[in-house]
């Protein structure tokens, strides 16, 4: 097949295993050019067209089209109908000594363990691929077990999402017995495991793990049920690790005591950068103390959510006086005082609009705040070294969204969000007709906070 364009490969293996062609599969390889380092972008959720899903036989012929091929180095096949069966082909694919993927974005899928188990023992003698995402599948605890396993031996693997996966503690505490040797993940996701104990034995393995592991950068564990003491557990880890950058805790139970712990370690240790704290209830006394520890001289954390904790107008006054270039504050109690300190933040240009997540207005003489549709960046860490303008299609999309997800980092269309998050851009903007509206803000999409 050699002088052959991918397209014409295709054609030629769905005639040979007698494989219904599928148009979605067609247009993408028809507009893929036979450069280095190319992206194919198959991901099934395309909202603003219709398009046929992949399934187990379309990725046959997929594999069988990427065998000997040194151009295309990722693939996206997110959010289609793929079963254990397809990622077996998959699996032999990355066992082939002849494969260049080094990205494989399967998340969203319905691949079980043994799906999970064939893609496990694939990496074991694998050497290239360095991101694996599989959020969204339902291993189970099996599936992570082997997994976990492969990570013993594979010493190229650097970004593994794991998340709604239904991890059980074993899984999860075997993951991270596994990373206190582990020397090549740099990114890690196990959001929203299921676990059923109180204890939360979990977090003094991570606590072990974090304590001892010196290439970790970046760590999701949202939706974890962590309490104030799994935070406190935590935080003793966090206290000698010097290489986390991002940390994930979105969606849990974490109070003020909690945040307390984890405000004494930015203080000890200014290795966070990002941090995700939305969805918790950390309140003014939470917001006071992050707050005092972001303005400690050595402290680099710059990027910070608390969007959804109860927070009132002491905590988030005190934020709003902080060196934090990214904060974002939507759900919280936005009285007054507030709208007219991030009003004067924006207008100052000391809080660019981008990076925050409300916008200020005024109707009849009094501020309110409006949601704008920014949040913090869900990834950190990146294996795309390249910046690939021969990706076939142009974004991975969010399933509710059909914006751009590579353009700023710091807005929630990101890559792969929580699916069940809608992000519509057709909501009225958050004006009256007495409303005094700066012109900028006319062009986000917003809608009205509750009044003050």
């Amino acid at each position: 097949m050699a002088g052959q364009s991918i397209s014409e490969v295709y054609f030629a293996v769905c005639a040979q295993h007698q494989i219904k062609i599928n148009p979605h599969v067609l247009e993408v390889l028809k507009k893929t050019r036979t450069t280095e380092n190319v992206t194919l972008n198959l991901s099934g959720n395309d909202r603003l067209r219709h398009i046929q899903r992949l399934d187990d036989d379309d990725v046959l012929a997929l594999t069988k089209c990427l065998s000997n091929n040194t151009s295309v180095t990722g693939l996206d096949v997110s959010y289609n109908n793929i079963t254990d069966e397809g990622a077996g082909h998959l699996a032999d694919l990355l066992q082939e000594g002849n494969s260049a993927l080094n990205r494989l974005d399967l998340m969203f899928n319905d691949i079980l363990t043994d799906g999970a188990e064939a893609l496990a023992k694939s990496l074991q003698g694998n050497s290239s691929l360095l991101s694996l995402r599989l959020s969204g599948n339902k291993i189970g605890n099996s599936g992570a077990m082997h997994l976990a396993s492969t990570l013993q031996v594979n010493n190229t693997l650097q970004e593994l999402q794991l998340a709604d996966c239904d991890l059980a503690t074993q899984s999860v505490m075997a993951l991270t017995i596994v990373l206190k040797s582990n020397k090549s993940l740099r990114s890690v996701d196990i959001s929203r495991p299921l676990l059923f104990s109180h204890q939360e034995e979990w977090a003094v393995h991570l606590s072990e793990m974090l304590a001892v592991n010196s290439s970790l950068v970046e760590l999701h564990l949202g939706k974890m049920g962590m309490t104030d003491s799994g935070m406190e557990r935590l935080t003793e880890g966090l206290q000698l690790n010097h290489s986390l950058r991002y940390l994930d805790l979105r969606c849990n139970r974490v109070t003020r005591d909690g945040v307390r712990h984890l405000a004494e370690v930015l203080k000890k240790n200014p290795s966070l950068e990002v941090l995700d704290l939305s969805s918790n209830r950390i309140e003014d006394e939470g917001a006071v103390y992050l707050s005092e520890a972001v303005t400690r001289p050595g402290c680099i954390l710059r990027e910070l959510s608390v969007r959804s904790n109860n927070i009132r107008t002491e905590g988030l006054l005190s934020l709003a006086n902080t060196p934090l270039t990214h904060i974002y504050i939507w759900g919280n109690h936005l009285e007054e005082p507030v709208c007219r300190a991030f009003k004067q933040l924006i207008a100052s240009g000391r809080l660019l609009p981008e990076q925050t997540d409300v916008s200020a207005y005024e109707v009849d003489g009094h501020m309110f705040l409006a949601e704008v549709f920014n949040g913090l960046r869900r990834r950190y860490y990146s294996t795309d070294t390249h910046s690939d303008s021969n990706t076939a299609t142009d974004t991975h999309s969010d399933p509710n969204n059909a914006t751009d997800t590579h353009s700023d980092p710091n807005t929630t269309t990101d890559t792969h969000s929580d699916p069940n998050t809608a992000t519509d851009t057709s909501i009225t903007n958050a004006t009256s007709p007495d409303a005094t509206v700066p012109a900028h803000i006319l062009e986000q999409p917003q809608v009205p906070l509750q009044s003050c």
